[in-house]
């Protein structure tokens, strides 16, 4: 049983020859296309973020100046309500207060020429 073994085949020459190497396509681009390719759109991007932060800082700066612009008109109009309800409050106290020898309208109950504005609030509640 040490006889080699035979195979069965054609006659020789009576079949022809056929290719059984692959033939695929070449799949995509190369490696250094693709590190150009994604290279220039990191670039795109962060050209465009930079110039974008350009604008936010901008707009940042003008929102901050418009803020500062508005401080005084905002403290005008607080100042001119402030008075009123003041006024309004030491009109009360004369109306509450008339009966009472000796009260002074108005004044500070505080040992203190300067002016300390309120911390409570100027109004008082009405009841219903």
């Amino acid at each position: 049983m040490s006889s080699i073994p035979t195979q069965d085949i054609g006659a020789p020459g009576k079949y022809p020859a056929f290719r059984y190497q692959r033939y695929l396509p070449k799949r995509g681009p190369s490696g250094a296309a693709l590190f150009l390719g994604l290279l220039g759109v990191v670039s795109f991007g962060m050209y465009h973020h930079l110039e974008s932060k350009k604008e936010w800082r901008e707009l940042k700066r003008e929102k901050i100046w418009s803020r500062l612009h508005l401080v005084p008109l905002l403290q005008a109009e607080q100042d001119r309500d402030t008075y009123r309800r003041e006024e309004a409050m030491k009109a009360r106290e004369a109306e509450i207060m008339k009966d009472v020898p000796g009260w002074e309208v108005g004044k500070s109950v505080y040992n203190t020429d300067r002016y300390v504005p309120r911390t409570v609030p100027l109004y008082i509640p009405e009841d219903k």
